[in-house]
């Protein structure tokens, strides 16, 4: 079954209270999405390390349950 943007939403914005988040389902079927993820947790970090802190919120949903999920993500400016 596929995930609802607002779910997504909402585990990451659980796990990263300050973040700002941007969901796109880039096919329609709710199984590809994209993902801009803002916050300030991820300052110092590499983009590895954020990508990860993105999937640990996800809770191990990446690949099942969730498909696809391009990810761009950043400190604030």
């Amino acid at each position: 079954m596929p995930m609802d943007a607002g779910d997504i939403e909402k585990m990451i914005k659980e796990a990263l209270p300050d973040a700002e988040v941007t969901i796109k389902d880039l096919a329609g079927d709710g199984d590809h999405y994209s993902a801009i993820v803002v916050s300030e947790a991820f300052r110092g970090k590499s983009r590895v390390q954020q990508h990860q802190m993105v999937y640990a919120a996800l809770q191990g949903r990446m690949g099942g349950v969730l498909h696809a999920l391009a990810l761009q993500t950043s400190a604030p400016n």
